[in-house]
């Protein structure tokens, strides 16, 4: 694996662009992204697993049906969820950009993303496609990655590139991000396009898996959003034999996938609203890879240690309270748990106890921007990692009015 520029425009014959089309009343923020393949592509997504769900995920997901699609087509500022006419806007969507791109309507996967019920008018889409359309370039990502943000501070875009036989595929994604997240899947978007050629199923196989291993064990608030999505083309175009089966090749697909994906996670993480610090917790030592996740997921989502962790406070008891409350089967007893990060790490509690160690040491540790929680459960051989954010004072006043 080796990390290349370019994010969902790396691999080859895919474009991107993003324009302010006037969604959003700040008109030095782009609020419409599209990304196109030359060529069609085999397709696969994920959803949110809110019963709420947003017009353009039931949209896309009748759309790619069929496992092709040839673009992708999103807008911040507007969710486009709980109104009455919203899979109309999201199928006047396809429609209207289909025929500018003389492609199927069903060949377009659509997002929307930003505020929920709030009536979406597509006068500023259907004036901003020509735009939009012109805009798309092989160096396009930067301006995609930006219009699918809403309330992210940093673009999130990764790509890497690995060989298949003695073909050199190229992976790469863009992400938003910041708040709503919490597993099962979250406030985010994802998309990712791959030049590796790989069948629908399987693409949907690598795609079902990898999400429980990685988005699905990112949390910055606890809540799950409506609108939720990754999806994935893959236009073939590196020409290397296409992959059916779970073979050596498609392990190799899948470790490249793991890599875009994760680099992602710790972005959206690290980006959460307010945050000032990114947490990743890594459990080892679990009867079973569940009992792991449980764990994981269950400190990372604590108010109560992502709050400390903001204010620097070794409290690791509240690292114990998490993980009596998940539901996973552990003996407390055995529990080790250490802080860590760039300034070093320290060990602050040994089977279930409190060990003596320095306060001033653990502060210097915890004031680092990422901080690794890591628990020891000394009971298997299994391990888990998620990923989350500590929680600050800005998180509510993002929130406050975060509508009007």
């Amino acid at each position: 694996m080796k990390l290349v520029s370019g994010g969902v425009c790396a691999a080859k014959g895919f474009t991107a662009g993003g324009i302010h089309c006037g969604i959003r009343k700040n008109r030095s923020k782009r609020d419409l992204a599209l990304i196109y393949s030359e060529v069609p592509a085999t397709a696969a997504a994920v959803y949110t697993t809110n019963l709420v769900k947003g017009a353009p995920l039931r949209v896309t997901k009748d759309n790619i049906v069929d496992g092709k699609a040839q673009c992708i087509i999103c807008n911040s500022g507007n969710a486009n969820t709980c109104n009455a006419n919203g899979e109309e806007i999201a199928l006047r969507t396809c429609e209207m950009l289909a025929e500018k791109l003389k492609i199927d309507k069903k060949d377009v996967i659509v997002a929307s993303t930003g505020v929920i019920g709030q009536p979406l008018d597509i006068t500023p889409i259907k004036n901003g496609l020509d735009s939009l359309i012109a805009d798309l370039s092989p160096d396009g990502c930067d301006r995609a990655a930006e219009g699918i943000m809403t309330t992210d501070t940093v673009k999130k875009e990764v790509a890497v590139s690995f060989s298949v036989g003695d073909k050199v595929c190229t992976i790469g994604g863009i992400a938003k991000g910041s708040g709503m997240i919490h597993p099962n899947m979250a406030t985010m978007l994802v998309f990712i396009t791959t030049d590796c050629a790989i069948d629908s199923a399987m693409l949907q196989k690598a795609l079902s898996s990898d999400i429980k291993n990685t988005f699905n064990m990112v949390s910055i608030d606890g809540d799950t959003s409506t609108n939720d999505m990754v999806a994935v083309l893959a236009n073939g175009m590196a020409g290397n034999k296409v992959i059916t089966k779970e073979d050596e090749d498609f392990a190799t697909f899948m470790k490249a996938l793991s890599t875009v994906t994760v680099a992602l996670c710790r972005m959206i993480a690290g980006d959460g609203e307010g945050a000032s610090k990114l947490l990743e917790c890594k459990v080892t030592g679990a009867k079973t890879e569940q009992v792991a996740k449980t764990v994981a997921k269950s400190v990372i989502c604590s108010s109560l240690l992502k709050a400390a962790m903001f204010g620097a406070d070794a409290n690791w008891g509240r690292v114990l309270c998490a993980i009596g409350y998940s539901g996973a089967e552990v003996d407390v007893d055995k529990i080790d748990v250490a802080f860590a990060s760039s300034k070093g790490t320290i060990v602050v509690c040994k089977n279930g106890s409190g060990v003596d160690f320095s306060e001033e040491k653990a502060k210097e540790i915890l004031l680092e921007k990422e901080i690794d929680i890591l628990v020891q459960l000394n009971e298997g051989e299994k391990s888990a990692t998620a990923w989350g954010c500590d929680l600050t004072y800005d998180y509510v006043r993002i929130n406050g009015d975060y509508r009007t």
